[in-house]
């Protein structure tokens, strides 16, 4: 949230809700495409669950910055050189502990208790999406996508500098010379 600390409590509670709206909006489009991805990989190939569902976490993510970059938090600092390179970076970090944690549940379902039906593999698949997004919500915007606080206000007072000369009035004295 990009307010100065001074706003108001209810400020502060409508951006973070016009903040969840516009992170649950690219998130909604990429539990489509991880879903999609998924079920497609899953029909059309021999692949195991997990690793299907890898790949279309991988594919999901990929969706998702560009939506996170450009849509949810398009208002955060815009970072260009090393801080991109480095806004990429965290993103990818906490995306692939947002992969394990999804990918882990549903790895758990499927080989420790084989719950491998395609049923109970998007279901699994779905609650890991859900905790993995919780996860993801706190650390994109937390570290990745920070808000930089509200600039200090600029004054238009202007004061004259040390060691300034200033011009000395006209006497008759220095007209004459």
């Amino acid at each position: 949230m990009s307010k100065p600390e001074s706003s108001s409590v209810l400020d502060r509670v409508r951006s973070l809700v016009r903040e969840v709206a516009r992170f649950g909006a690219v998130g909604g489009l990429g539990v489509l495409v991880n879903l999609g991805v998924f079920n497609l990989i899953r029909s059309l190939t021999d692949l195991q669950v997990v690793r299907a569902s890898v790949i279309a976490t991988l594919v999901a993510i990929g969706t998702n910055y560009l939506g996170f970059r450009y849509f949810a938090y398009r208002d955060r600092a815009e970072r260009t050189g090393s801080g991109r390179t480095r806004e990429l970076g965290l993103f990818v970090a906490f995306s692939a502990i947002g992969l394990v944690i999804e990918n882990g549940i549903l790895f758990a379902a499927t080989y420790g208790f084989h719950w491998d039906g395609p049923l109970a593999s998007n279901f699994f698949k779905f609650a890991g999406i859900g905790l993995g997004t919780v996860f993801r919500f706190w650390s994109y915007r937390t570290w990745v996508f920070k808000a930089l606080p509200a600039a200090a206000p600029v004054s238009l007072v202007v004061e004259q500098r040390d060691g300034q000369a200033e011009v000395p009035a006209r006497t008759p004295e220095t007209a004459a010379n």
